[in-house]
Parts: C-alpha cells; sequence; structure tokens
C-alpha cells in the first residue's frame, strides 16, 4: 500500500504516524495511505519555509521567473501524467483533469511576466532635491488550504504568484486526493527551485488550525465552503494575518425567450454536470423566463439522459463519479428530498451503476424542475450533478432572485440582445458573469473571487490582487545634497515647499 507523505524541505518527509485512506471513486477501492500531518510538520514546514526565504527573497527577479518558465515547461511535458493521478483520486475524466492543469498553467504563465507587473513608479523633483520612488516587496512564508475538486488548480492560482513575488509557500491540500500536491512539489525541484521554498503538509483540521496560528506564517489563501471560509478568515485575522478566503456558490444560468435553446441547454448540461458538477463556478440553477421554459426543460432532459457517465479513464466518458461514498449519498438523498419538497424530478441519476464499476461512487445526472427558492436543492450548495430549473417571468424578476441568493460567486445569461445582457450584468449582484458562457472563470491576468457569501472579506485570487495580496510597498523619499551643501531642516510638518 502506497503511503503518501508530506514534502518539506526539499524530500519527502514522513512525519505523523496517523493516516487516512485514500480511495479511487471509479472502482470504491483503497489505493493508498495519506499521513495527516498536525502542529509539528506544520512548524517543521513553517521553519523550513523561513529559512528559504532568507535567500529566495534576495533572488534576483530574472532567477525567480526563470524557475517559473521551467515549471511552466514541466507542467506541459507531464500534464498527461499528473491527469491521471488527478482522475485516479479524484474521479474526475483525464480530459477535464488536463484541463485544469491547463487553467493552472495560465497562473504560472503569468507570473513569468511579472517583471513588467512589479515595476515600480517614480516621482522627480517633488520638492527642491527631493524624489520618491515605491515598489513592493514579499511577505514572508504564506500558506494555502485548497479543496479537494481541484487538487492542481487551485494550488496553481496561489503558490505561482506567491513564490515569483519573492515569498516562501507551505500547501496544505485535500487529504481526499493528495497525490497531485506532492507530484507539483517534484516539478518545482526539477525546474530549480530552492529546497524549503515550496513544502506540502497533508492533513485535517488539527493541520488547518496549525497554519491560522502560526506566528511564522504571514498570510493564508483558502478556497472551499462559505462556513469553513468564514472560520479560516476570523481565525486568521485574529492572529495578524492577511487572508484570501472564497467559499462557495449557488450559480444561475438565466435564459431568455431569445437565446438560442439549444446552444443554451448544450452548455447549461456541460456546466452542471461537468466534472460532476463538484466545481464552485458549475452551473446548479436554470433560470428559464416566460416562454422559454417548457422549451428548454425538454432539450436539457434529452442532452442529460446522453451525458456518459463513466471511470474517468475511459476515453469516452463525460462525467466519472463523485468524489467519495458519502458526496454519492448525499447527493442521491437531496434528489429525494426535493421531489418530496414538491420539483418535478425530470431526470433521475439515482442508483446509477456502471458496469465492471459496480462498488464505484456513481450517481447520474439529475435535473429537477419547477424548483422553488424555499425548497432545499435551491438554497443548498449540493456541490453534485444536480440542475435545478426555477421559472421566471421577466430578467428583472431573474435579477431579483439571483441578488436574493446569499451567495454570489458566478451566473450567466443567455440571450441575443445586448440591451438585456448589459442590463444583466450591471444589475446582478455576482462577482463574475458569463453572456451565453456558462462558467467565466477569468483568465489569469484577471482576479477571480464572488460577492457576498461567495468571498469572505474583500482580497480576490490571482491576476492583480494576487499580487497585491502577496506583496506590501514600500515608498522611498530620497535627497541626495552636493558635499558640503548646506540644507536647513525644519521642526515644522515637511511641506513640498
Amino acid at each position: 500500500m502506497t503511503t503518501i507523505q508530506h514534502w518539506i524541505n526539499g524530500s519527502p518527509t514522513q512525519g505523523a504516524t496517523t493516516t487516512q485512506p485514500v480511495f479511487n471513486p471509479a472502482t470504491g477501492a483503497e489505493q493508498a495511505q495519506v499521513v495527516l500531518g498536525g502542529a509539528a510538520e506544520v512548524d517543521a514546514a513553517v521553519q523550513a519555509a523561513a529559512t528559504a526565504f532568507e535567500t529566495w527573497s534576495e533572488s534576483s527577479l530574472t532567477q525567480r521567473t526563470q524557475v517559473m518558465f521551467a515549471f511552466r515547461q514541466l507542467l506541459v511535458e507531464h500534464e498527461e501524467e499528473l491527469g491521471r493521478i488527478i482522475s485516479a483520486e479524484h474521479g474526475k475524466t483525464v480530459d477535464d483533469a488536463r484541463g485544469e492543469i491547463a487553467r493552472g498553467r495560465e497562473v504560472v504563465e503569468f507570473a513569468c511576466g511579472l517583471g513588467d507587473v512589479l515595476k515600480g513608479s517614480f516621482s522627480d523633483q517633488v520638492s527642491r532635491g527631493i524624489d520618491v520612488h515605491n515598489f513592493r516587496q514579499a511577505l514572508g512564508v504564506v500558506a494555502g488550504i485548497t479543496p479537494f475538486n481541484f487538487p492542481a488548480m487551485v494550488p496553481l492560482w496561489m503558490h505561482p504568484i506567491a513564490i515569483a513575488t519573492g515569498n516562501t509557500f507551505v500547501l496544505k491540500p485535500s487529504e481526499r486526493d493528495p497525490s497531485a500536491a506532492n507530484f507539483v512539489a517534484g516539478l518545482y525541484k526539477k525546474a530549480g527551485l530552492p529546497d524549503g521554498v515550496f513544502n506540502v503538509v497533508h492533513g485535517g483540521k488539527d493541520a488547518v488550525d496549525a497554519i491560522l496560528i502560526h506566528p511564522g506564517v504571514q498570510a493564508v489563501s483558502f478556497v472551499g465552503s462559505t462556513p469553513i471560509a468564514k472560520y479560516v478568515h476570523e481565525r486568521a485575522t485574529a492572529h495578524g494575518k492577511r487572508v484570501q478566503a472564497l467559499g462557495g456558490a449557488k450559480n444561475h444560468a438565466v435564459v431568455l425567450p431569445d437565446a438560442d435553446l439549444e446552444f443554451a441547454a448544450d452548455h447549461i448540461t456541460a456546466g452542471a454536470y461537468g466534472s460532476a458538477g463538484e466545481r464552485c463556478m458549475a452551473l446548479s440553477v436554470a433560470v428559464a423566463v416566460g416562454d422559454a421554459a417548457d422549451g428548454l426543460v425538454e432539450i436539457l432532459k434529452r442532452k442529460a439522459g446522453e451525458v456518459k457517465v463513466g471511470a474517468g479513464d475511459a476515453p469516452d466518458t463525460e462525467m466519472g463519479p463523485l468524489v467519495t461514498k458519502a458526496a454519492q449519498e448525499r447527493i442521491e438523498n437531496a434528489v429525494g428530498v426535493a421531489q418530496a419538497q414538491g420539483a418535478t424530478v425530470v431526470v433521475d441519476g439515482r442508483g446509477l451503476k456502471v458496469e465492471g464499476h459496480e462498488d464505484g461512487f456513481f450517481t447520474g445526472p439529475s435535473l429537477l424542475d419547477h424548483v422553488t427558492t424555499e425548497m432545499d436543492a435551491y438554497q443548498e450548495e449540493l456541490f453534485g450533478p444536480v440542475l435545478a430549473i426555477v421559472r421566471a417571468d421577466s430578467l428583472d424578476q431573474a435579477i431579483d432572485l439571483i441578488n436574493a441568493n446569499p451567495y454570489g460567486n458566478g451566473t450567466a445569461l443567455f440571450t441575443g440582445s445586448g440591451e438585456a445582457a448589459r442590463r444583466f450584468q450591471r444589475g446582478v449582484h455576482v462577482g463574475m458573469i458569463g453572456v451565453n458562457v456558462p462558467v467565466p472563470v477569468p483568465m489569469s491576468y484577471y482576479s477571480f473571487g464572488g460577492w457576498k457569501d461567495s468571498l469572505i472579506g474583500d482580497n480576490p485570487i490571482h491576476g492583480p490582487e494576487g499580487i497585491r495580496f502577496y506583496t506590501r510597498p514600500k515608498v522611498v523619499t530620497t535627497r541626495w545634497p552636493r558635499p558640503r551643501q548646506q540644507v536647513a531642516a525644519g521642526f515644522n510638518f515637511p511641506t513640498s515647499n
């Protein structure tokens, strides 16, 4: 049985002897054990990172970006291998895993271009003989706490920018699919990253709490559920740390009567059931406006029935299993609750068995119609392949419905009207918006983050906000008088006169 160890100071580290099983979701079989660290392992990683920071923070920008260029190339060369590692532990298809690696790699490419982004400004002769300039410096040791659903991409939203700006990093990935983090650590080493700059500590709540209170950690980045995001934000800020805390979502896709219903249904199906719905940007609610409703439901019913469910490494699979048996049971129970509360189960994914993988954690796509905002299927972030149809009379009613929801991560509008699109994008209280785009995840040179309960605090992730988060500014005022030149000192508050 393989044991997945921590990665501290450039090599695998056993650490604590407590372990937890890692399953293959497609077979239901235990395939590895992961060690679960706590305060001691976190402290060892932070100490290694603090020592490495002394030299890494003084390295040249050229040296840091050269490592990022090499790391980026290794991600390209090992994409297939890493994709299969992710698929085997998460359950998503290998194609989907390759997609998340590619999107994470875009942040590495952004980090490769930090020479331009980190340029400061200079003001000449602000007063006689006095100039002012500014620059940004790294914080020190920073940490990331990341979820199971994107074991490569979400950490890649964090550590490339942190490392390229001169910080050192401690990653606490999900213990459900931990191998990707160690694989990435090995790629960093091959890319020439000095030991201790990137570290991985596996574990559960004990490891998380140790990171949140450790005095050597300057900043914490987190992606996960809203309750845990609030906990991380409160605990870490109470200990003087900067915090990025991205929470949950309930993403709506609004379909207007003027939309191409076949096009909209095709993209909503992919947005709802891709990665088995285990995405914070998954479409979990389709708001059918007016006359669009009946036609949209019929097409969605057909397309949901056509989704090919199977093992993630099967070449024709479009949707794999859920990550755990508990997740499978929770989703199937949610469909039953929705039916009991009055929703119409148009497509029922419960009880699906995949030939040759009868013990896998599979459930099929489920489509619910006539869902109301009072039902659990609407109010809860199900995080599974369940799409709820809510009917609205107008675009304005759909906007009001979205704005009344406590989450504000992503939303989409399907329409042929520019006026409607402009009214929608200005009116919704949501951070990321797609127009005829179902999953509007921004490019790496923009920042990712929602509104309301989808972002706790005010620090989005990657892009320009990522640069600001992992660095702090210095402003320097200088005077260089000529030798033996007398410059009178003043006791009044200095001015530019």
